[in-house]
């Protein structure tokens, strides 16, 4: 039996295993602005190790102290997944990936070099020296660690011959994983089953180790290209949560695992991931990082399972199956969207709330009923949405020290835009007045006098979480300071309140990270191949 045929599922079972590895702490952390902090890395990592997902690169641990961290902190705290960190072709890079993963109980190390020729090109490598360079380092890796995988970078643009050559090399110095990346998202479908197909028939001992695939989404068929892959014999897709990434993204982890699932009858292939798990992780990632899913976007988009024409409705009715390919529970979405008000008890929040994926505490629930009555005396009918919005706020333990006392804003297309605003701040409450080029920058510059900081905003986002006029509005604010980086957000039925609380959330969470010191600013790039 080949190493490729291990991966099928255990004595009786007819179908091959997919291995899912998830790199959204890694690669989906590099998109602009998506920094995570160290408590939510630590919370993403254990719902992606509860979900099922097999590998987690949790990071690049010579970036920067922060990432090390994170990753060793995973590393102790994983119960099933295998935890993964990523160096360069270099001994110093993997040593340290080494001393942050070796605590795991299933730890592997990831280490990569640019074989494209215009990758070749920033070492100032010719063939052979990368070659030689190669084979050292990954020697190097297996010799800490028997679980080593390794990336050509930007293989999809790297000579045929050349890559199996570098291939053959990696594995003979024992890689027991072998990925291809396709770096700059510039491979189709076809190709993408053509590389892998050439590497298995071409390269000595490919059918002794695994094949990965791991794609970018530039032209949008990096899903595609990944279940192309499968298709050929690569049996770990390497994704993130979201599509989460660099440029236009990752393959997206829910895409994959569900097309497998949906599909099985001509994609016979098996994950262990629990889908209805999707949702949750999906609306976590979505918080902490700060990049909001978009409506249409597939499985786990607000509109994924949303029927608005006039036929797709009376369909729906009559059979689910006219227009659903699968179930909504399926993804972790509840049946039915019950909508709550002011007379709703709290038993019926806590179910409510057990059936979008948050499982709370005593006090947990206390707090989040003040804050739910409080909503229902301004909002008439609360939906799902709104409950979400409500436990992105709630779930965060930082945002004490600066707390909003109370604020008054005038604005019109007439006269100065001026806010008035309280502010608690460690216990003692502060008074200003601002006025500003509209009622936000008014108010954010009541906040800047009353909380002194040198932090740039970074981003400022508004979303709707529901229809209608006295929707609530989520607010997302990122602030930058000294190389930290923090996201604040907030809700409200008052887009003028909900703006002010994120920016309060954000400082929060900032003094928080003055306080532990470091810089989200890696230190080491993974470009850096030198």
């Amino acid at each position: 039996m080949t190493k490729q045929d291990t991966n099928s599922p255990a004595s009786g079972a007819s179908q091959d295993r997919v291995l899912i590895f998830d790199t959204t702490l890694r690669d989906g952390e590099q998109s602009p602005g998506a920094t995570m902090t160290h408590a939510e890395k630590l919370e993403i990592a254990n719902l992606l190790d509860e979900m099922g997902v097999d590998v987690i690169e949790a990071g690049f641990p010579i970036a920067s102290e922060g990432d090390f961290a994170a990753v060793s902190e995973i590393a102790k705290q994983a119960k099933t997944a295998q935890i993964c960190g990523l160096a360069r072709a270099q001994f110093g890079d993997i040593d340290r990936c080494w001393e942050a993963i070796k605590h795991a109980k299933n730890p592997r190390i990831h280490t990569f070099i640019g074989t494209s020729p215009l990758h070749r090109a920033i070492p100032n490598l010719d063939m052979d020296q990368m070659a030689e360079r190669i084979h050292e380092t990954v020697s190097h890796a297996r010799n800490l660690c028997e679980n080593v995988q390794w990336s050509p970078m930007d293989a999809t643009r790297t000579e045929a011959d050349y890559l199996c050559r570098t291939v053959e090399i990696a594995i003979k110095a024992g890689a027991t994983t072998i990925n291809i990346p396709d770096t700059v998202g510039y491979t189709a479908p076809r190709e993408s089953a053509e590389l892998i197909r050439m590497l298995l028939e071409r390269v000595p001992g490919a059918d002794e180790i695994i094949f990965a695939t791991h794609c970018h989404n530039d032209l949008g068929m990096a899903t595609a290209n990944s279940l192309a892959a499968v298709e050929a014999g690569a049996r770990q897709i390497e994704c993130t949560i979201n599509g989460l990434g660099e440029r236009a993204g990752n393959t997206a982890l829910e895409e994959v695992v569900m097309a497998l699932k949906v599909r099985n009858d001509i994609m016979p292939y098996r994950t262990q991931v629990d889908s209805t798990k999707l949702m949750n992780i999906s609306r976590r990632v979505a918080t902490v990082s700060g990049f909001a899913v978009q409506f249409n976007k597939a499985i786990v988009g607000k509109n994924a399972f949303a029927h608005e024409s006039g036929i797709h409705q009376d369909g729906m009715l009559k059979n689910a199956e006219t227009f659903e390919i699968m179930r909504p529970e399926d993804v972790g979405l509840t049946e039915t969207n019950i909508v709550m008000g002011k007379h709703s008890g709290r038993a019926a929040l806590r179910s409510k709330l057990e059936n979008l994926g948050y499982e709370l505490g005593d006090n947990q629930l206390k707090d989040v009923f003040v804050r739910f009555k409080e909503l229902a005396d301004r909002k008439k009918e609360i939906y799902d949405e709104d409950l979400i919005a409500l436990m992105r706020v709630a779930s965060d333990p930082e945002s004490d020290r600066i707390k909003l006392k109370s604020m008054h804003v005038v604005c019109g297309t007439d006269g100065p835009n001026e806010a008035k605003m309280t502010l608690t701040v460690d216990g003692a409450e502060h008074s200003t007045e601002q006025s500003g080029d509209g009622p936000v920058d008014a108010s954010f510059k009541c906040i800047k006098a009353l909380v002194e900081h040198s932090a740039r905003l970074q981003l400022y986002q508004v979303a709707a979480v529901t229809e209608g006029t006295d929707a609530q509005a989520t607010v997302s604010v990122r602030l930058e300071e000294e190389g930290r980086i923090v996201t604040g957000q907030s809700a409200d039925t008052d887009t003028v309140v909900a703006s002010a609380r994120a920016y309060i959330h954000a400082l929060n969470r900032l003094l928080v990270r003055r306080e532990k010191g470091g810089s989200d600013k890696p230190e080491v790039s993974y470009k850096d191949a030198g």
